[in-house]
């Protein structure tokens, strides 16, 4: 997990890092995998109470990491790469412990996924965040969109994915989607105090409570939600798409004409 993921803990606390300082925590398969794994892990520790998950340096992650190399692929394989995203939801809402999400900076794209994967968000009164996907002129993708509709209901989340646009941080806990907002230095001490509060409880009760309101809230997301892979690999062979990455590589407004 070096270079990707780091993962930090305080007697009955995990903390789970988004570590591509570097790149602003931009999202790579290689990542997606690590954090899987890392949440597999803190799953099966039954020291582990409660966890929190943090991006490391200026953002909390920007999304996807447009510039990682590329490789010449098969449609299947593709496909197989592309389902990486909904496991990557998966894991982090299967993860038995509660689950506190720390936002500061930009939380843009694959970043908003992550953190509506969480139980909780606490977010820095600096904090933005969006689904910039449709800037790309593609969908919302690994089946986070049924979260953002449960978060703030559904013309709300229409506003989000829909329009791409950064939403700041008091708006956000307005609408529903985080709980609570802090001054950006008292971050790290509210995620922690979250943590303490849910790890000082009965670890069983609250693993049952959290995996019954998970079944009910998610009941039809599976079904409802088997094509988004394929919906991504339709609207990346589109011209749309392609001018849609090359304008945010070149910092240009781009121009879409539905092809």
């Amino acid at each position: 997990m070096a270079g990707t993921i780091d993962v930090s803990t305080n007697g009955a606390i995990a903390t789970l890092w988004l570590d591509r300082e570097d790149r602003y925590n931009a999202i790579t398969v290689e990542l997606m995998n690590a954090l899987i794994d890392a949440a597999g892990a803190v799953s099966d520790d039954d020291r582990v109470r409660a966890v929190i998950v943090r991006g490391r340096g200026r953002h909390f992650s920007v999304g996807a990491d447009l510039k990682a190399p590329g490789t010449r692929q098969t449609l299947q394989a593709r496909r197989r790469s592309t389902e990486t995203g909904g496991r990557l939801m998966r894991a982090l809402q299967e993860i038995r412990q509660p689950t506190i999400c720390a936002l500061h900076g930009a939380a843009n794209g694959g970043g908003a996924c992550i953190a509506s994967a969480c139980d909780f968000r606490i977010a820095a009164d600096t904090a933005r965040l969006g689904y910039g996907e449709v800037r790309l002129g593609m969908p919302l993708m690994w089946h986070a969109l049924p979260l953002c509709v449960r978060l703030v209901g559904p013309a709300r989340a229409k506003r989000l994915v829909m329009s791409g646009d950064m939403v700041d941080a008091p708006t956000l806990a307005d609408w529903g989607f985080v709980d609570e907002v802090v001054p950006e230095s008292e971050l790290a001490d509210r995620a922690t105090a979250w943590a303490e509060r849910y790890a000082a409880l009965p670890p069983l009760a609250v693993q049952m409570i959290k995996r019954s309101v998970n079944a009910i809230s998610g009941a039809m997301d599976a079904a409802l939600m088997h094509m988004d892979a394929d919906q991504f690999l339709l609207a990346t062979g589109t011209d749309d798409y392609r001018e849609g990455v090359s304008a945010f590589l070149e910092k240009r407004p781009p121009v879409f004409k539905g092809d």
